[in-house]
């Protein structure tokens, strides 16, 4: 517990080591991925494995599947094992290794190098997905109750350091690729995550430690629904009255606040779906395209992906100070979500109609995608920045770390999807049989899909009730 009294007015001091941590660790992942495209479909093809676009896409939305499926181990961990601190700094080790293998890849011949690839994604996956859902809630119980009111800020702060460090991620490690190699485009991703590791190390003696589930002796969601699954039911109890037969009145009401929080999750995927494909069909697509010169800097497809998070930065305080206060209860967290679905929709709208010029022969300047990513980039902040205040906000203080690991898991299955789809529908478009997930028909399929679970979303928030009754009213 840290000794450090609290003011109301100011953040606690604490938060700018977890600030820190997560700008360092956003370039590490960033970084990474922002090249995986080029790597997977122009490096190893280089080697002879012969690896097509299709390859590409399926390889990077099943690490990121796996990445965000992760969390659910995290939030084990932190919930009832170790703790949120322990969970962070010892899972960031096994992060910073799996860099370290991806930037052996040039001691290795061409299946060396597939090999270090697969084990250096898979520890990445663990490492990152681990400490997903513990690092926005950790910074959560930093406040004491009479800081609430300075929290939404805080988050804002937080997904700004995100932002800015994947900014200079894009920006950075496609020039070091180009300029020396993949090995050194890998470790500097991995020098930064031991950077953040250090850093939140640094914070510890101010922190705020939580009781886990298991020192407090608080049954978790999933023994309380289990075991109240598989005991006999007295004639005429309801579910979560037999369950008070085992369980004690807060450890039902945690439990219970978990279920409606996930029927309204249950719709998010197909925007992650949509969304991660900045890393992988849009950087594709903008292989296709003309670079552009920007201040002296080559801008191609790698480094148009640092438009995204530069956006962000842009977006996020006009959204929040301006005009989310300007709202009112148009505001609420649902319905921002709900709108930005139905951007997301649009943003494929435009990339497919980019697409369709490319297949006629057109040559377009990669600029052009600026459109599409101002689109997706709203679509985000309406969305993503939204989801993390959502599921804090209406989780019960036991389940925070479970339900943050929920809200990741929509990212792992809109992955999945992703992959799965590209692997299974037919290889079939124009010249080259191989690139169907970069095809006008494949971004308009997408965008249609997108569009029906917009409309399905926001049915359903419609009869969300909130637990946090301010968030109704869009405060």
């Amino acid at each position: 517990m840290s000794d450090v009294a609290s003011t109301p007015s100011r953040w606690p001091r604490q938060i700018k080591y977890i600030v820190g941590n997560e700008a360092c660790e956003r370039f590490s992942y960033y970084g990474m991925t922002g090249i995986l495209a080029g790597y997977i479909s122009g490096q190893l093809l280089a080697g002879g494995l012969g690896k097509s676009d299709d390859y590409a896409t399926t390889v990077i939305h099943a690490f990121k599947s796996v990445n965000y499926f992760t969390p659910l181990l995290g939030a084990w961990l932190s919930d009832k094992i170790i703790g949120r601190y322990k969970t962070i700094f010892w899972v960031s080790l096994l992060y910073c290794l799996g860099h370290g293998t991806l930037a052996c890849s040039d001691f290795f011949g061409a299946q060396g190098k597939l090999n270090c690839l697969f084990i250096g994604l898979t520890l990445i996956a663990f490492g990152s997905g681990g400490i997903k859902p513990c690092v926005s809630a950790f910074m959560g119980e930093q406040f004491t109750p009479d800081q609430s009111h300075l929290m939404q800020k805080a988050y804002g702060a937080f997904y700004m350091a995100i932002n800015f460090g994947s900014f200079f991620s894009f920006l950075v490690v496609p020039w070091i690729k180009d300029h020396h190699g993949y090995s050194l485009a890998f470790l500097v991703p991995g020098i930064l995550m031991a950077i953040a590791t250090y850093i939140f190390w640094r914070g510890k003696k101010y922190y705020v430690f939580v009781p886990t589930n298991r020192e407090k002796k608080h049954n978790g969601f999933f023994k309380v629904v289990f075991t109240t699954l598989f005991t006999k039911r007295e004639t005429g109890k309801t579910f979560w009255e037999t369950a008070r037969v085992r369980f004690t009145e807060n450890e039902v009401s945690a439990a219970r606040s978990v279920l409606p929080i996930l029927f309204v999750f249950a719709t998010i995927p197909m925007f992650w779906a949509l969304y991660d494909q900045g890393n992988s069909t849009w950087v594709l697509q903008g292989f296709k395209m003309s670079n552009v010169n920007i201040l002296g800097l080559d801008v191609g497809a790698e480094q148009m992906q640092s438009l995204n998070p530069l956006l962000i930065m842009l977006f996020v305080p006009i959204f929040t100070l301006w005009f989310y206060p300007r709202m009112g209860r148009f505001a609420a967290p649902l319905k921002r979500m709900s709108y930005g679905l139905f951007l997301a929709s649009l943003s494929f709208v435009i990339v497919a109609m980019l697409q369709k010029r490319i297949e006629a022969g057109a040559h377009l300047s990669i600029l052009w995608q600026t459109w599409p990513y101002i689109v997706i980039t709203a679509a985000e902040v309406l969305v993503s920045a939204t989801g993390l205040e959502f599921a804090f906000r209406e989780a019960a203080p036991e389940m925070k770390s479970m339900i943050m690991s929920f809200w990741l898991l929509t990212v792992a299955i809109g992955n999945l999807f992703v992959a799965l789809l590209t692997e299974f529908l037919p290889h079939t478009t124009g010249a080259n049989a191989e690139d169907a997930s970069v095809s006008t028909g494949r971004f308009m399929l997408y965008a249609a899909m997108m569009f029906g679970v917009a409309i399905l979303f926001s049915l359903i928030a419609s009869t969300y009730h909130y637990r946090d009754k301010s968030a109704a009213e869009g405060k």
